[in-house]
C-alpha cells in the first residue's frame, strides 16, 4: 500500500511579494531591525509585515514560519 506523499503547506491567503521576502529573511539569524535596514524600511514595518504573514499561515513563531517556509520549498 502506498503511502500518499504529504503536500506542501498552503497558506491561509496568498503571501504578498514582500511577505515572501520578509519570510526568507527570517531564516537568516538576524534581527528585525537588521531585516528592515537590507529593506530600506522601518522596523515597525518589518513587524507589521511578518505579523500579517504569521496570520497568513496560521503559526505564532518565528521557528515555526521558518519550517512551514521549508517544507513548501521556499527556503
Amino acid at each position: 500500500m502506498a503511502v500518499p506523499f504529504p503536500s506542501a503547506p498552503t497558506p491561509l491567503a496568498p503571501l504578498t511579494r514582500r511577505e515572501r521576502v520578509v519570510l526568507s529573511n527570517l531564516s537568516e539569524d538576524v534581527t528585525l531591525e537588521q531585516i528592515a535596514s537590507k529593506l530600506f524600511v522601518t522596523r515597525n514595518t518589518v513587524k507589521s509585515q511578518v505579523r500579517s504573514l504569521y496570520r497568513k499561515l496560521g503559526v505564532s513563531t518565528r521557528a515555526e514560519a521558518v519550517a512551514w517556509a521549508r517544507a513548501a520549498g521556499l527556503r
